[in-house]
């Protein structure tokens, strides 16, 4: 499946393979959201992680025209940011993994701003995801690969991170590459939806 337009702008994948995956050929415009889901095991999380140049690929991802290999690893992924299904804390605190000020997304994901004296271990699944929503967002990406960003919330807490998301969309035209298994979801927060399967990707009706 190929969508690629003259429109230099957003992101693009030419040809992108990795492990069993691919080619994939892929245009994701500014400010728009795609959902993108698929089996267990299709590949969708390596397709966030060739994407966030965090595994070897072939192919080329490029955002606005810059190709990712011509760039630093962490520069692109300050521009191409991933919130993979189960995120990685390196130090006790809660806070220490945040360099701004982010009361008012906690506050937003209905998360008190004391959460950032808490251990990351008294965590829950769902209040580790949403700090890590948190922590991605300070970052201002250009670009947000969502692995599952709601898997182990509830109701309440889904609509408050995808109202986070949709606002964030919209205020800084960023591209959103959502990975979902939930149908409903999927047509709530995507303009257009793909399908991976036996490693292609592949157009919804």
């Amino acid at each position: 499946m190929n969508g690629e337009s003259e429109d230099s702008t957003g992101l693009h994948l030419a040809a992108v393979s990795t492990l069993h995956l691919g080619p994939v050929d892929w245009q994701i415009k500014r400010g728009e959201c795609v959902s993108l889901s698929g089996p267990s095991g299709s590949g969708k999380s390596l397709l966030l992680r060739a994407i966030a140049d965090l595994d070897p690929h072939g192919g080329e991802v490029r955002l606005d025209g810059v190709a990712c290999e011509t760039m630093a690893g962490h520069l692109w992924r300050r521009r191409v940011g991933l919130l993979p299904a189960e995120p990685f804390w390196w130090s006790e605190r809660v806070g220490d993994h945040f360099i701004t000020d982010v009361a008012e997304t906690l506050d937003m994901l209905g998360l008190n701003p004391a959460a950032l004296e808490w251990n990351t271990t008294r965590c829950s699944t769902g209040e580790r995801q949403r700090l890590a929503l948190a922590r991605l967002l300070q970052s201002y990406p250009e670009v947000i690969l969502l692995d599952e960003p709601t898997a182990a919330l509830d109701q309440r807490s889904v609509a408050q991170v995808e109202a986070l998301i949709e606002g964030y969309r919209l205020r800084h035209n960023a591209a959103v590459v959502w990975v979902s298994h939930d149908a409903e979801q999927c047509k709530r927060v995507a303009s257009r939806h793909f399908t991976l399967c036996d490693g292609q990707l592949e157009a919804c009706c």
